[in-house]
């Protein structure tokens, strides 16, 4: 099932290429992004979460191929340094905070895992091409490389509270990360200003949900699921590298 919802997005954007049935444009725009990530992950058996903050930039290109109507058509790519995670909400069965006995501190428990993410996305647009404001949707696949971990907690693991628990499952506190590859689907809306002397500024909100799993989803491992879901608000800038101009 993954695989095909992959496999049908990447088919997409060859097709959007090669599909000139409209006004053709021939604009290829880069620039940089960067934006917050908000993450949890969706662990089965489940283990409760609040949002994990991270940032995330890079580099942005599109290249615009048609008009067709009033649909502006292109195909965008980035580039991005990402931090995601996860961020534990430790209560108890009143639904108040685990205190650990040595510290006497509501405990906290986060793991930031950073990521060189490739999104290839198709991106349509409608409004004004080449000087105003017009809105978009991103829609596409989204690929991550693992980079590193790192944990952060306020108790030592010899002294946790795990007595007072509502939720018991903590095996996913000692466990590294086993799949260094990261895929799923990005979507995202926004808006975005271009004008000839300034470029093309455009603010975004995206979502990533993540068909892979960090960790190993056989029988025989603990997690049936352990995959990714983001939200993000994001700026970036572009300017034409090469851009068309309409005759009329």
């Amino acid at each position: 099932m993954k695989k095909h919802l992959i496999s049908a997005l990447l088919l997409l954007l060859p097709t959007m290429l090669a599909a000139q049935i409209g006004e053709h444009r021939n604009t290829l725009s880069v620039g940089v992004n960067g934006g917050y990530n908000l993450t949890s992950i969706r662990f089965t058996p489940k283990v409760v979460q609040g949002m994990h903050g991270g940032l995330t930039g890079g580099l942005s290109m599109r290249y615009t191929v048609e008009k067709y109507f009033s649909t502006i058509a292109s195909i965008a790519a980035e580039v991005n340094f990402s931090r995601m995670g996860w961020k534990e909400d430790i209560r108890d069965i009143d639904d108040q905070p685990v205190i650990n006995a040595v510290t006497g501190l509501p405990e906290e428990y986060s793991r930031t895992i950073s990521y060189i993410q490739v999104p290839l996305l198709a991106h349509l647009a409608w409004g004004r091409e080449n000087k105003g404001v017009n809105f978009f949707v991103n829609a596409g696949p989204q690929f991550g490389v693992y980079l590193s971990e790192s944990t952060t907690t306020n108790f030592d693991w010899a002294t946790r509270n795990t007595s007072d628990r509502a939720n018991t499952i903590v095996a996913q506190d000692t466990m590294s990360v086993e799949n260094k590859f990261d895929y799923g689907i990005a979507l995202g809306v926004g808006m975005e200003y271009a004008h000839p002397a300034v470029g093309r500024f455009l603010v975004e909100g995206r979502y990533y949900y993540g068909l892979g799993n960090i960790y190993g989803d056989s029988k025989r491992d603990y997690f049936g699921s352990s995959n990714f879901g983001t939200v993000t608000v994001k700026v970036a800038w572009l300017f034409d590298v090469t851009r068309y101009v309409s005759k009329k």
